[in-house]
């Protein structure tokens, strides 16, 4: 089944190279790559999950250093792959901290005018795209997991003023603070910030308060190469840890990572998930 997130002129002769960051989604999106026949090869991050390295042959897969912009590019290359797609978190204070950067990325970083992680990610995709590798959308064969419009849980909410808070998480997420808030009736209890989704929802357990809502949205201009929403297991855990039984994602741009079983997780933990068209 072709991905509705590849472009329309992509070439299922040709290979793509996982470029794996940790976390589950890259192990994901590696077998539905292969479930969908496009040939494979994998450069992953040094702490990309083992499970997405033993997918691979020997020959096709290689190591590197999110600093090591030089070696990425040099295997990039060797690989042979007009494709990539950049799949799994690097942790963010590891941009800021720990890395010992070569010489292209120096060069790259010298460029920006602001160091964030949506600056230097997207300085990446131009660095890697102007060595003649066209990066994908990184939702593509991911369609599955996908968020669709409307309640995807048994369990159900009251959506009363949910187009209060979609509004100012959109407002939030345009100032490029954070992707994710939590509201009650309207009101913002917590925002996301650098230290990420799930740090935001357990900061949450502090209000002893109910019909608490956790929205996730998307940028006004989210560069899907790089920058996909996510949820996963951990996030229900979370929300369940802050006393969070109603989440909202952006219909169509969110990603769920094992979404049936994350759904039935949800359903037993008495958590409705709703999708909302943006």
């Amino acid at each position: 089944m072709r991905s509705r997130f590849l472009p329309s002129d992509f070439n299922f002769d040709e290979s793509i190279t996982l470029l794996a960051g940790r976390g589950q989604y890259p192990v994901i999106c590696a077998r539905h790559m292969v479930k969908c026949g496009a040939a494979c090869s994998l450069i992953a991050s040094e702490d990309s999950s083992p499970e997405v390295w033993e997918l691979f042959p020997p020959q096709r897969r290689a190591r590197f250093n999110p600093g090591q912009i030089g070696r990425l590019l040099k295997k990039l290359k060797e690989f042979g792959s007009p494709y990539a797609i950049m799949a799994g978190q690097i942790a963010p204070k590891r941009l800021f901290h720990g890395l010992k950067f070569d010489m292209t990325a120096l060069r790259m970083l010298a460029r920006l005018k602001e160091r964030n992680a949506e600056s230097i990610f997207g300085a990446l995709a131009a660095e890697i795209e102007r060595h003649g590798v066209r990066l994908l959308d990184a939702r593509s064969f991911m369609d599955d997991d996908v968020a669709t419009a409307g309640f995807m849980t048994s369990t159900t909410f009251s959506l009363e003023s949910l187009g209060d808070g979609i509004r100012v998480a959109g407002a939030i997420a345009a100032l490029n603070v954070g992707q994710g808030i939590v509201v009650r009736r309207g009101t913002v209890l917590a925002v996301e910030g650098f230290d990420g989704t799930d740090k935001m929802l357990l900061r949450c357990g502090e209000f002893h308060t109910n019909k608490k809502c956790f929205i996730k949205t998307s940028k006004p201009r989210q560069d899907f190469r790089f920058d996909v929403p996510i949820v996963g297991l951990a996030t229900l855990a979370a929300m369940e840890a802050g006393g969070i039984r109603a989440m909202a994602l952006e219909s169509e741009n969110t990603i769920l990572l094992n979404r049936m079983e994350l759904l039935a997780q949800a359903d037993r933990r008495s958590i409705g998930i709703y999708g909302y068209v943006a």
